[in-house]
């Protein structure tokens, strides 16, 4: 990584401008590689509270720096942050259990990216009480920071497939505008409850609110962000439950899962959106059945994961099929 420019400016502040190598990095992983021992946590207080400021002003962390701009940080970060904590077993890179179980999730490998099928249950990204995560196994694993592999999108902790990867930042920076631009097609497969029709555009913006610090997203027509999502059907079992494609032509938080239970025909197993009809028992397991099924990438090549536990096992108890090898998204 090129070293950050030194601007001078006043003594109290540590000023720097953003070199070219680093045009379109999230600026909380840039300051976490400036200055070493500097942890999540403290940057987003710094960021909350304006003593970080971008350009003259308050920047959340996960906005993306440009090339040229310029940063304002307090002078403590200049003359070192504390050191980290110790690190845990699973983050050391020499971890050979680590290592075996991330090349299991491997699935498909380009030039500047890498495909993993991540398993219900494991987190993409820390937060709080989530130790374990994939965003902490790219960076045990890594020889460094410009080898290692990098996150250009997330799926919700509970949804099992897909999970694009970026091989260092030129890598993740084209992967990034290539979502941002949707030049990637990405398609879930759910069961649900009831049964939808055929073929339906879901068009209701979302919003943050509800619940304890706001975790729950739920439809909002004056204030939500705009979110729409297709749905087709593929197969059904009476009309009690149905497999169904979904494509998130937006891409907001619980998107899919709010704007389901929105429709009447919440996903199986959704513990925070779906109620009790999300929930009947039986040979359906509780547990979310939601699985990011095929990424279509800019160059057209087509990637599918190979469905999981608990939408495999309740398919297959409910007789319902997958779709056919021509089968198209109506």
């Amino acid at each position: 990584m090129t070293p950050p420019t030194e601007t001078g400016g006043r003594p109290d502040w540590w000023l720097m401008s953003v070199p070219e190598d680093e045009d379109g990095t999230r600026i909380d992983r840039f300051l976490r590689r400036v200055v070493p021992g500097l942890t999540q946590g403290p940057v987003e207080k710094m960021l909350r509270s304006g003593l970080i400021r971008v350009d003259g002003n308050k920047a959340k962390p996960a906005d993306r720096l440009e090339a040229g701009m310029e940063l304002r940080l307090p002078p403590h970060l200049r003359d070192g942050a504390p050191p980290p904590s110790p690190a845990k077993p699973h983050r050391k890179v020499q971890d050979n259990h680590l290592r075996k179980r991330f090349d299991e999730m491997i699935i498909a490998e380009g030039r500047d990216w890498l495909v993993i099928s991540k398993p219900g249950g494991l987190a993409v990204q820390g937060g709080t009480g989530t130790t374990e995560h994939v965003d902490g196994m790219l960076q045990a694993l890594a020889n460094g920071a410009d080898d290692r592999l990098r996150l250009v999108h997330r799926i919700d902790k509970d949804t099992s497939g897909l999970l694009l990867l970026g091989k260092g930042r030129a890598g993740a920076r084209r992967l990034t505008r290539a979502f941002q631009q949707h030049d990637i097609e990405k398609t879930y497969l759910a069961l649900v409850a009831g049964l939808p029709g055929e073929s339906i555009r879901i068009n209701a913006p979302l919003a943050k609110g509800g619940g304890p610090g706001h975790e729950l997203m739920q439809v909002d027509e004056k204030t939500g962000q705009h979110a729409i999502s297709d749905l087709c059907r593929v197969d059904h079992a009476a009309r009690r439950y149905a497999l169904v494609a979904l494509r998130p032509l937006t891409g907001r938080t619980h998107q899919l899962r709010v704007h389901m239970a929105h429709i009447g025909h919440p996903i199986m197993g959704d513990g925070k959106y779906g109620g009790d009809a999300a929930h009947p028992g039986g040979v359906i397991a509780g547990r979310l059945h939601l699985h990011a099924w095929q990424l279509v990438l800019p160059d057209g090549k087509k990637i599918e994961a190979p469905l999981a536990a608990p939408l495999k096992d309740s398919l297959a108890a409910l007789g319902l099929a997958m779709p056919a090898a021509d089968w198209q998204f109506a």
